[in-house]
């Protein structure tokens, strides 16, 4: 549903973020938040609205909607696939074997579902790493099942990470041409190429050429080797950093490359559930807040670790205890699932706080669940370490109610989901 104005009155807890990364989270009890034509309009006590419908949150924490600055949602379909996998198991399994299996009905069903998935656990925008594009048929089905599912999304257009040949920069430029005209609707869109990491140099300019020429900005995954094994460095030499990129897990690189990304502008997603499951290396957490790179969390890969956000800031929490650097506080890692992932992902100026102006990308978190009471001491650390999915009540998107007491708005997933277990069934078919 949409209102043109939405008034969410007396808010029991509401909890943001400034834009400087030293500040505080803001905490303010009993104010309203005004929704104006999809925008925040303002965020004080007894705002006036006679004519706006009411959303009375006396019984709430409003939250800006959480961000996953890193997910493959193709993978929905392959859910706890590879629980008990570390990575090379799932690269040969997944990327390997399972991919070239997926029709663009395949993609547009795990899409789809996964995209509801992250609405119904209060993400408001994801990074789709969609490195799934055989044909031009698989990259129509991406965008697609991202503009139905309704939520705000970076889709990043990849090229399956075993077959070469399947690297079609034509048809790049065909979805950018044809989908993405405009950069500030709720899909945007980006090029996540193999990178220096695992593709040889001269690939590597290319891709880095090509979203130049289309004015994207670059998502992709680092790690010291097997191709360079000093990624970063290999971009700076080719003169290839750049503002707004985005460096996916890192956990092996030095710290003078932590450097490099930090000067150049660029920001780094981390997966710290399944970069710890997987044996990717030490947190990162740490270490990047240490040398000024900007972060945000990301899920990743829903075949080895959960997919809702606080699984991911818990996971945060508890492996940056053991990683280089300081030890994280909630309020650092709440600031990454908000605020962090929309400035990583380019989008700070339309999502992530609930700043007038913005979007209206929003949760509604039922501050009297058994789990949650009490909230006076700390707000944010019982968002971090206590809550879960089964608290988000409402979810808005741009100012459009996506869910509401505890459902998703017209939600189709019954039939999505005999879909998703069909498709299932037929990709993994026969190779377990």
């Amino acid at each position: 549903m949409t209102a043109s104005r939405l008034l969410v009155s007396d808010i029991a807890w509401l909890v943001d973020f400034d834009a400087d990364p030293s500040a505080p989270p803001v905490v303010r009890t009993g104010v309203d938040l005004l929704v104006e034509d999809g925008r925040v309009a303002a965020v004080g006590p007894q705002l006036s609205a006679p004519d706006a419908e009411v959303l009375d949150a006396s019984e709430f924490l409003v939250l800006p909607g959480f961000v996953d600055a890193h997910r493959h949602l193709w993978l929905t379909a392959l859910r706890a696939l590879t629980a008990d996998s570390d990575l090379g198991a799932y690269l040969e399994l997944v990327l390997g074997r399972l991919a070239p299996r997926y029709t663009p009905e395949d993609v547009y069903t795990s899409t789809y579902f996964g995209a509801l998935e992250c609405l119904d656990a209060g993400i408001t925008t994801v990074q789709d790493f969609a490195h799934i594009m055989y044909t031009p048929e698989h990259a129509d089905a991406a965008v697609a099942a991202l503009t139905d599912s309704r939520v705000r999304a970076v889709f990043g257009y990849g090229y399956p990470a075993m077959d070469a040949a399947a690297r079609d920069l034509a048809d790049v430029r065909r979805v950018r041409e044809q989908h993405f005209a405009s950069d500030d609707a709720l899909l945007t869109m980006a090029l996540s190429p193999a990178g220096p990491s695992y593709a040889p140099i001269e690939t590597v300019r290319e891709d880095w050429k090509l979203a130049r020429e289309l004015g994207v900005p670059v998502t992709v995954h680092v790690a010291s080797g097997p191709v360079a094994a000093r990624p970063v460095a290999a971009l700076d030499r080719e003169g290839l950093l750049a503002a707004g990129t985005v460096y996916v897990h890192g956990n092996s690189l030095p710290d003078d490359e932590l450097a490099l990304i930090a000067a150049s502008g660029g920001a780094v997603a981390i997966a710290p559930a399944v970069e710890a499951q997987m044996g990717h290396g030490a947190p990162m957490i740490g270490r990047l807040r240490a040398a000024g790179v900007g972060l945000g969390l990301g899920a990743d890969a829903v075949t080895a670790a959960a997919g809702d956000m606080f699984t991911l800031m818990r996971a945060a929490l508890v492996t940056g205890h053991l990683g280089g650097g300081a030890r994280p506080t909630t309020a650092d890692v709440l600031r990454a699932a908000t605020l962090g992932g929309a400035e990583t992902l380019g989008l700070a100026d339309r999502t992530g706080s609930l700043r007038p102006g913005k979007r209206a990308d929003l949760l509604l978190l039922r501050a009297d669940a058994p789990n949650l009471v009490p909230l006076h001491h700390d707000p944010v650390g019982a968002v971090v370490s206590a809550a879960h999915t089964g608290n988000v009540d409402t979810v808005l998107v741009d100012g459009r109610v996506v869910k509401r007491g505890g459902a998703i708005v017209g939600d189709p997933s019954a039939f999505a989901r005999h879909t998703l277990v069909s498709s299932a069934e037929r990709i993994v078919g026969g190779l377990r």
